[in-house]
């Protein structure tokens, strides 16, 4: 997982075990290693793996029995490393937030710059 990566680590693990589903590493059928594994493989706690599994429930990729661990049920459409359309919504509300401190920036700057003026002693004319 690259390091300039920004999202979620459960949606990096998700998308790293996608595309070891697409390569073929786990086939339909065959079982993911157990999450205590998991979590170990990729250095996080079991509600991360636990995260990234929903995903690819949610996703119609995994199921996981009770008591019997998660199976590959179905292949990701598509190339494994496409994003989807757009920006996530993450990043739009992300975005807007950067907007508005950008904004905030602005005029708190431009009054900065009117109270030094004001402030600012005044040179005698010679």
């Amino acid at each position: 997982m690259a390091s300039t990566d920004r999202r979620r680590p459960y949606l990096r693990i998700a998308d790293d075990i996608r595309r070891e589903i697409a390569a073929g590493r786990y086939a339909v059928g065959e079982q993911l290693p157990v999450a205590r594994e998991l979590a170990e493989r990729y250095g996080v706690a079991m509600m991360t793996i636990s995260n990234a599994l929903a995903v690819l429930r949610d996703d119609g990729l995994i199921e996981t029995r009770q008591g019997a661990g998660s199976f590959v049920i179905g292949q990701p459409a598509g190339d494994a490393d496409s994003r989807p359309e757009g920006p996530s919504d993450e990043f739009r509300i992300l975005s807007e937030q950067l907007q508005e401190i950008r904004e905030h920036m602005r005029k708190l700057g431009s009054r900065l710059d009117d109270l030094e003026s004001r402030s600012q002693p005044r040179q005698p004319e010679r």
